[in-house]
């Protein structure tokens, strides 16, 4: 079944006037549940302003939108619980932090839906052991935290309404390498461990083909395509001509086939890339041709 559907979607900034722009436009899409999606395009794209829809913090200008069967807009009284469905992390999610503690942060969100003290305790303690976030560290002020573990904090605040569908819109920019390592690591682990559906918006095809089973790329407010990571960085003339680049060890094995040493087209990450070589290197060592 369908997490996430639309139909036709189309958003318009300004309509009636000038500065009319189609942001997202007559967009068809299917989202399955328990999928790990990279969301990428250029600036402009309209990728953040699709993302957007999902929980209702735009609403269509035409079409529909259906959240685990539900319609969204179709009944107000229905708005709020929908929107629950959705968790969106916006990027620099750390400047949203306000609470005394960490705790309080955490649980802010599951409060809000009503819940009793005992399940918000056992969400916000679940969520902070999942995103490595320590006893002592929930009784902190999270401004004494470091970036990289305000971030994680931010971001276990959503993971504790516990979403059917995890928005996260670049999670990692402005981390150092180790700290966006980490959090991405957290973040499949989180996926790995919920199997519910996780969006991942990012201008890092590296993040999108390490951790990503399916790719949306966005065009013009259009869908490009919507396919495994295979597929999506095989049309690699296709994503450089729309301002996209591929994977650099895709780069890498696409020179290699130019200059005569074809490893195979489906590289698109380290790992698979360093297998393929160690592979062709033994074949060389055995005499084979």
């Amino acid at each position: 079944m369908s997490v996430i559907k639309t139909e036709a979607l189309t958003y318009v900034y300004g309509e009636g006037t000038p500065f009319r722009k189609v942001a997202v436009d007559n967009v068809d899409l299917e989202i399955e549940e328990g999928e790990f999606i990279g969301v990428i395009g250029h600036t402009g794209s309209g990728k953040s302003t699709l993302i957007q829809h999902f929980n209702g913090l735009l609403k269509p200008t035409s079409g529909s939108i259906y959240i685990d069967g539900e319609k969204l807009w179709e009944d107000k009284a229905r708005l709020r619980a929908i929107r629950f469905k959705v968790g969106l992390v916006f990027q620099y999610p750390e400047y949203q932090l306000f609470e005394e503690t960490c705790y309080k942060d955490i649980a802010f969100g599951p409060k809000n839906m009503g819940l009793s003290e005992e399940e918000i305790d056992k969400r916000v303690r679940e969520t902070a052991k999942l995103f490595g976030i320590s006893d002592a560290m929930l009784e902190k002020s999270p401004f004494e935290l470091s970036g990289g573990q305000k971030r994680r904090v931010a971001i276990a605040g959503v993971m504790a309404m516990e979403p059917k569908v995890l928005i996260l819109d670049e999670p990692a920019s402005g981390l150092d390498p180790k700290g966006r390592s980490k959090i991405l690591g957290l973040i499949r682990e989180y996926h790995r461990e919920k199997k519910n559906t996780v969006m991942l918006v990012s201008h890092s095809m590296e993040d999108v083909a390490k951790h990503c089973s399916r790719i949306l790329v966005m065009n013009s407010a259009k869908i490009f395509c919507y396919d495994t990571p295979v597929n999506v960085f095989g049309r690699a003339s296709e994503l450089e001509s729309m301002g996209l680049a591929v994977p650099q060890i895709t780069r890498v094995f696409n020179r290699l086939k130019a200059l005569g040493h074809d490893l195979g087209d489906e590289v698109y990450t380290v790992g698979y890339g360093k297998e393929l070589l160690l592979n062709s290197l033994r074949k060389k060592q055995g005499g084979e041709p």
